[in-house]
């Protein structure tokens, strides 16, 4: 169990710990490809078996993040897309009533997101949540994933954070396993990051919580 009294500093990653991975699934998995199909005047099948395989060969770097990338990898904009799916946008449930109580205790609140920038600013104006953190970082200010050690270090620099003293709460095994080999003493996963979808298994290496509001003290 997490023992609040010794943290200071709380870092939350944005999509599928905060707000509900449905969102994102149905705009990559579904409705780019039938943009694309529609675009390219092929089947939506075959759409897919000409994104998926360049998702899976960047997964894990900051191309598979950015925007900009897949704008022109697959001659769509993106960023505009994102919006016909606004509606989608929502905080996982028991996530605000989270913020408050960590907003109250008087840490140092981080959001730390692989997302682009574009995709940040949508969602805080969709949600609000943007009022609960002292700072809102995006790996692509550093053009490091947040998979990799080098990304911690450079929020380290950034923020000063005591790595003894700070939290990290993230749905990704590799984004954990980067901040565990940085150094990062606390850590904590998500198990449920989108809704509509069933909870992933629990990792040993980790404090595993469903959802958020299930690490709240009393």
């Amino acid at each position: 169990m997490l023992n609040f009294n010794n943290i200071e500093t709380i870092m939350l990653d944005m999509d599928g710990t905060l707000l509900d991975l449905h969102f994102d699934s149905v705009f990559w998995l579904e409705y780019v490809p039938r943009v694309f199909a529609e675009k390219n005047g092929i089947s939506t099948e075959d759409a897919r078996s000409k994104i998926f395989p360049v998702m899976i060969e960047k997964k894990g770097t900051i191309d598979w993040y950015c925007l900009e990338f897949w704008s022109a990898h697959l001659d769509l904009h993106i960023s505009s897309m994102k919006h016909d799916l606004a509606h989608l946008i929502a905080p996982l449930p028991g996530v605000v009533e989270s913020l408050d109580k960590l907003k109250k205790m008087g840490k140092q609140l981080l959001l730390v997101t692989n997302a682009h920038r574009d995709s940040l600013n949508l969602k805080m104006e969709k949600t609000g949540i943007d009022r609960y953190f002292d700072k809102m970082i995006s790996a692509h200010d550093y053009r490091i994933p947040k998979e990799s050690r080098l990304f911690w270090e450079a929020l380290e620099k950034e923020t000063g954070i005591n790595k003894e003293k700070s939290v990290m709460i993230d749905d990704s095994t590799p984004v954990l396993t980067g901040a565990a080999a940085f150094g990062i003493k606390n850590l904590v996963m998500i198990l449920k990051p989108d809704s509509t979808a069933d909870k992933n298994p629990p990792d040993n290496r980790f404090i595993c919580k469903e959802k958020l509001i299930d690490l709240m003290p009393a």
